[in-house]
């Protein structure tokens, strides 16, 4: 009886056997921190570039190609079924929207909450 590491990991036995190690190259792995580390300083340069509201979603948005980026390659989701890539990096862009959304509605309707952007006080 042979063993057929691909009908067991389809099967979902739950079995962690050695034989379904994923290894990734040094060379792409070490391109893809290449990459964190230019999008970090990407994310502070944009920082002391005054793009108006545009800065908020620039850095939502550089934080989400980076997140997945890790989940994708560091932890292998890569290599998963294209279905969970595809759920998780759309539930990140999710993410993005609404956090992106709640930050532009403090800044509009609760000013006191953004310490600097206080109403005037009349007396």
């Amino acid at each position: 009886m042979t063993h057929d590491p691909q009908q067991a990991h389809s099967s979902g036995g739950g079995s962690h056997a050695p034989g379904f190690v994923h290894v990734v190259p040094v060379r792409l792995l070490l391109a893809i921190w290449g990459a964190l580390l230019v999008l970090t300083i990407v994310t502070v340069a944009v920082t002391r570039v005054d793009l108006g509201g545009f800065n908020l979603w620039l850095a939502l948005l550089i934080a989400v190609v980076k997140a997945s980026l890790v989940a994708l390659y560091f932890m292998h989701l890569r290599w998963d079924k294209p279905f969970n890539s595809i759920v998780f990096v759309a539930s990140l862009a999710f993410v993005m929207l609404f956090v992106g959304l709640a930050l532009v509605d403090t800044k509009e309707y609760q000013p006191e909450m953004i310490p600097g952007h206080a109403p005037m006080i009349e007396q």
